[in-house]
């Protein structure tokens, strides 16, 4: 089942292209099947919820959130700060705070007793210089709060970042296109199919090419 947010649940933004799940659906063998829980537009504390709609004989879980919980937060980098310190240590509150929002859904989703995936926060395609960069700073530090909570847990990582790595990849600055969504798919079903869930072993997967 996927949860999380527009990286997986991307369908408002593909027209009548197909959305993450429809290629994830094409890429899985027979008889495997792929559930959508993701909303657009989720954060983290969010997740925990979505897990109300978990199948009965659900068997993997992939989660990829936390950019909304970045853009919500967006506005701190336009802020006066006293000294270079004052500004580090606002933004040291803000990996903070995520860092507890993404820890406690974290352990909501492990609880289902399930194997489980976890994707990275891609770089999002803002056409301002000066935003895509702080943005793809901030990101940064919410993405090592990603996989040291995956190292810690032995969990597989997708890492978006090294899978929609073209602008054509993207319909908007923070949304998969039909070609991104295609990727995200391949990355998630070749997580499924090559991890082994059977031992605590954190591994990184990236484009197509391999891990």
């Amino acid at each position: 089942m996927l949860l999380g947010d527009s990286s997986l649940d991307n369908k408002a933004y593909v027209g009548s292209r197909p959305e993450v799940v429809a290629h994830l659906r094409e890429r899985l063998p027979h008889p495997w099947r792929a559930t959508l829980a993701a909303v657009d537009g989720a954060v983290s504390a969010d997740v925990p919820g979505q897990l109300a709609h978990l199948p009965a004989d659900a068997t993997h879980l992939v989660v990829s959130v936390g950019g909304n919980d970045g853009l919500r937060r967006e506005g701190i980098f336009g802020e006066p700060a006293r000294s270079v310190g004052d500004g580090a240590a606002r933004i040291a509150a803000l990996r903070e705070g995520f860092q507890r929002d993404y820890l406690v859904m974290l352990d909501a989703v492990l609880a289902r007793g399930l194997p489980v995936a976890i994707c990275t926060i891609y770089d999002p395609r803002f056409l301002e210089t000066l935003r895509q960069t702080l943005a793809v700073a901030g990101l940064a530090l919410f993405n090592d709060v990603i996989l040291r909570a995956a190292f810690a847990r032995g969990l597989p990582v997708l890492d978006l970042r090294l899978v929609c790595t073209e602008d054509a990849d993207f319909a908007n600055p923070i949304e998969p296109s039909d070609q991104g969504g295609g990727k995200i798919a391949a990355a998630v079903a070749r997580v499924l199919s090559e991890h082994d869930f059977r031992h605590r072993r954190s591994e990184v997967f990236t484009g197509a090419s391999g891990r």
